[in-house]
């Protein structure tokens, strides 16, 4: 049974009500969530699952079951007493944590704007994120790129999400940026993150609504990794 992922289309909600529906080996299965589960670079959500009962179970991250990224197991820790399938409870995110790596989210799309060059890899972290680029020249500058970064983020563009299917991503392949991640495709749409202006891209990771909301970044170390690879790292100040 799919997850019905309720941060794809809001990712400021906090909580949901739910049912239990499966218990697996990776963890317990919901029939819809706010708990981002690990995937493209984003680490899942952490947060509480309540009873009707009053009781607690602590959410370690949440996981996809299977490639296709359509259902999402919340794990949690070994011998903790879990709620059965068909019970009903509420679930909560850690918000602060969650919104920080919107943030930062948001940010690394930014980044990528700023340096369009494909993209190997990247890591969204609580108050620092990476992308790799296929660069086939060095010559990158901190600090020319947290100014173009800095005027991004200070034009407040909207951030907003819209599905596509699966034949109208096929015939816009430049979309994509990312060589080492690929959307999930079969489920028949793709979900795309646009920043009004600046930025347009296959994601299902969770964003902030206006470049504003981000704060301020900088970057803080550009590596080279390889030939053609450069690793530029940003961070909150």
């Amino acid at each position: 049974m799919a997850t019905d992922c309720l941060f794809r289309d809001d990712s400021y909600l906090r909580s949901c009500d739910a049912t239990v529906v499966d218990v697996t080996e990776q963890g317990l299965v919901l029939d819809r969530t706010v708990f981002y589960a690990n995937s493209g670079g984003q680490p899942g959500d952490h947060g509480m699952l309540k009873t009707t009962a009053g009781g607690e179970l602590a959410i370690e991250t949440a996981v996809f079951t299977d490639p296709g990224k359509t259902q999402i197991a919340h794990v949690f820790s070994a011998g903790a007493a879990r709620p059965e399938p068909g019970e009903r409870l509420l679930a909560a995110i850690e918000w602060d944590t969650r919104y920080r790596r919107m943030r930062m989210h948001t940010a690394l799309h930014l980044l990528s704007a700023v340096l369009p060059f494909p993209v190997t890899g990247g890591s969204v972290g609580d108050s620092e994120g990476r992308l790799d680029f296929d660069i086939p020249e060095a010559g990158l500058d901190k600090d020319e790129i947290t100014q173009k970064l800095a005027g991004m983020i200070a034009s407040d563009a909207a951030v907003t999400t819209r599905w596509i299917t699966d034949e109208e991503l096929a015939a816009n392949p430049s979309l994509v940026k990312t060589m080492s991640v690929k959307p999930p495709a079969g489920t028949g749409r793709v979900r795309l993150v646009e920043i009004a202006g600046l930025d347009l891209q296959p994601c299902g990771g969770t964003h902030v609504r206006h470049t504003g909301e981000i704060g301020t970044v900088r970057v803080t170390q550009i590596e080279k990794k390889g030939k053609q690879n450069r690793r530029v790292r940003i961070a909150f100040v």
